[in-house]
């Protein structure tokens, strides 16, 4: 084996470690990236639902001059009131990539799957309460100040 042979091995050796390395530094960079990226576009559809929730309460309140005892009896408003029932996909259809399943409407689209928290005080007027995300510290509105009424805590 001659001189300019070895060269040229040992180049085209160096050229494959070469580009493999680079992909190695590609990957190393945006895979994370790319997490992060699916992580804040399920947060951010997680918001959407929970701000479609808070719409449906304040609509159940407006309607029964109370909020909800429990979720369920606001899917049971949902199920039952015609208006409800007639504009409830323009109403709380959000995300609109997610159709509107009022049997699934409390629950997380976390890969959790669990539901939404939810508590009411109903001794203060008015009447205030707060839903909450279990697997964030996203939430609306809050159990002790009426200031916090139908607020978020990611706006």
């Amino acid at each position: 084996m001659d001189i300019d042979n070895r060269n040229k091995i040992i180049g085209l050796v160096l050229w494959v470690v070469i580009f493999g390395l680079a992909y190695v530094l590609f990957d190393s960079i945006y895979t994370p990236y790319q997490k992060i990226v699916e992580q804040r576009e399920e947060t951010e559809l997680v918001r959407d639902r929970m701000e479609a929730i808070r719409d449906a309460l304040i609509q159940y309140q407006r309607d029964n001059d109370s909020f909800p005892a429990t979720l369920d009896s606001l899917v049971t408003y949902l199920k039952t009131d015609s208006l409800m029932i007639a504009k409830a996909d323009s109403m709380f259809g959000r995300p609109a990539n997610i159709p509107f399943d009022v049997d699934r409407f409390t629950y997380t689209i976390r890969a959790s799957g669990s539901r939404f928290e939810y508590a009411r005080n109903d001794t203060l007027r008015p009447q205030i309460y707060l839903l909450s995300d279990p697997d964030s510290d996203d939430k609306i509105g809050s159990l002790e100040r009426t200031t916090m009424l139908n607020a978020s805590n990611w706006d």
